[in-house]
């Protein structure tokens, strides 16, 4: 049975250059790779619950700019779903990756600190949906969606904190933060129970990952793996978790099926080799 997703945010274009190390101020390096490539949390989500077998829609802002083409078209070979609200003149802006060679770890200068002037938008398509990610960016989207979803559980992303999800924390049903995510009033992520979501767990990388319930905790221990390249494995942990749900996997084994996910796409130099391999 097919099953479908919602994914709302972000979609960039990644310039990643895969160096043997970061240079210093004022040193130049040369690339052992490069790649341009679709990216940004929720657009990856939506390529690995396509890669899983799901139906993904994205709800974001792409535009027509030549990054925007760029972009638009890994989609759609990722055989994703797109739902293109950039208003008229949207340029979108690249982010830029800098991959270890040696370990695999990246840096990243993301290009999307500009908030985008929607203007008045429709509701989101709900039609055959049944799990709904927001990564927090793209503001007015992520809130809507997580209004209108009622009964569809809604995924949220917690990377780090955003203010939409003062809003959108009264509406999920799981969160999933990162080790570096921060609550502005200092709370610990276990605490985000008392809003209302079902389960929240943190990852951290290739340690084991961290999951709360009201009622039990645990933790999923990756399998361990050399990594070679961990640009989007968070996104990939994300859109298998989804698909998990989606498909009635309960939680805890969702979890243990994204892990494994995640751990699968650091093995695989490059943004789309891991997607067969899922």
């Amino acid at each position: 049975m097919s099953v479908g997703g919602l994914f709302v945010g972000l979609a960039t274009l990644d310039v990643v250059q895969r160096v043997d190390r970061l240079p210093g101020a004022d040193e130049k390096t040369v690339a052992r790779d490069s790649w341009l490539a679709a990216g940004g949390p929720a657009a990856v989500a939506a390529i690995a619950f396509a890669a899983l077998g799901g139906h993904a829609r994205l709800w974001t802002a792409i535009g027509t700019s030549p990054a925007g083409r760029i972009v638009a078209a890994d989609l759609a070979s990722a055989g994703v779903e797109v739902v293109d609200v950039a208003p008229p003149g949207f340029e979108l802006a690249p982010s830029t990756v800098l991959l270890g060679a040696g370990s695999g770890e990246r840096a990243v200068v993301s290009g999307s600190g500009r908030p985008v002037a929607f203007g008045k938008i429709a509701g989101p398509d709900l039609s055959g949906v049944d799990v709904v990610l927001v990564d927090g960016h793209h503001e007015p989207l992520c809130r809507s969606a997580a209004l209108a979803a009622g009964s569809v559980p809604v995924v949220v992303d917690a990377g780090s904190h955003k203010p939409v999800f003062d809003d959108v924390l009264a509406f999920a049903t799981d969160v999933i933060c990162s080790a570096d995510y921060v609550h502005p009033a200092g709370l610990a992520p276990r605490e985000l129970l008392a809003s209302g979501p079902r389960l929240v767990a943190v990852s951290h990388g290739g340690s084991p990952l961290e999951w709360w319930t009201a009622e039990a905790s645990g933790t999923v221990v990756p399998e361990p793996v050399t990594a070679v390249d961990t640009v989007g494995a968070g996104d990939v942990l994300h859109g298998a978790y989804c698909h998990g749900l989606a498909s009635g996997r309960d939680r805890v084994a969702a979890l243990e099926r994204a892990v494994a996910a995640a751990t699968e796409r650091v093995r695989h130099l490059g943004p789309f080799a891991w997607r067969a391999a899922l």
